[in-house]
């Protein structure tokens, strides 16, 4: 079942328990990915559209919690956190750092890639083999990691 179908069955089934905060959150989901469809000018979204907007409000719930809990509201962070939660289960499990490391390491050598000039590359090509499993921050800093130090010669 395509992502967008699930998250509209969600949705529904939410609604029907009367679970307000898991159908607000999916609602204002459906309601970014319908944005999204538009602006693609498409009738559905593949799977990794959807996640793309997934980690998108991942991401604006995070900068929220972080602002709520600064200002001391913790009643709207407990909110935010809850809804990240939902959004979160809409994510494939991370891929671990090693596997990441991995990739990146496969990806330099394919590349070529000595510096930091190749940073975009790298990071254009580890994004696409990760396909969403990792956070862009840690493969960014990943990327930086392994671009910076010298390759190791074989002795």
């Amino acid at each position: 079942m395509p992502l967008e179908e699930k998250i509209l069955n969600d949705y529904k089934e939410a609604m029907k328990a009367k679970d307000t905060l898991k159908s607000s959150a999916l609602n204002f989901l459906r309601a970014e990915m319908l944005n999204v469809a538009i602006a693609k000018k498409k009738q559905k979204l593949e799977d990794t559209e959807v996640l793309a907007v997934i980690r998108k409000q991942v991401k604006e719930h995070q900068d929220s919690i972080e602002q709520f809990q600064k200002g001391g509201r913790t009643d709207l962070a407990d909110k935010e956190s809850k809804e990240l939660e939902i959004l979160k289960s809409y994510l494939p499990p991370p891929l671990p750092k090693e596997q990441i490391q991995k990739i990146i390491e496969e990806v330099a050598s394919e590349l070529g890639a000595k510096d930091m000039k190749d940073m975009g590359r790298v990071m254009k090509e580890v994004s696409a083999k990760c396909a969403g499993a990792a956070d862009g921050k840690t493969v960014s800093e990943l990327v930086r990691e392994r671009l910076s130090k010298p390759p190791e010669v074989p002795g």
